[in-house]
């Protein structure tokens, strides 16, 4: 059984810095893409950015030069840094991974989700 799990989030003030990582476990044969969506209350959800397993980065033109998606296949994990964040960066942020579990078909394959609060 393949399951992704996330932690980092929190209460920041605006102007901080937040990382989130999400690990994936079970039996995996492989990972292709890996990334963050992040859903606030009322609106969609939305891609933050995503990380191809060799290294091509798709960011969201809010976040771009303020979060940094890195990955280590080692781990199989993903990181989302978060810096310079804003109010409306405030979200549950979920982590998604494109991944082949041994012996079966490639799926998505989603985080429980956690929560970023920017206030001060």
């Amino acid at each position: 059984q393949v399951q992704l799990v996330e932690s980092g989030g929190g209460l920041v003030q605006p102007g901080g810095s937040l990382r989130l990582s999400c690990a994936a476990s079970g039996s995996i044969f492989s990972i292709r893409a890996m990334g963050w969506y992040r859903q606030a209350p009322g609106k969609q959800r939305e891609l933050v950015a995503a990380i191809t397993r060799g290294g091509i980065i798709n960011v969201a033109d809010s976040v771009k030069g303020r979060f940094t998606i890195s990955r280590d296949n080692a781990k199989n994990t993903v990181y989302l840094q978060m810096n310079s964040l804003k109010p409306e960066d405030a979200a549950v942020y979920y982590c998604y991974a494109d991944i082949t579990p041994t012996g079966w078909g490639s799926r998505d394959y989603w985080g429980q989700g956690t929560l970023v609060t920017v206030s001060s």
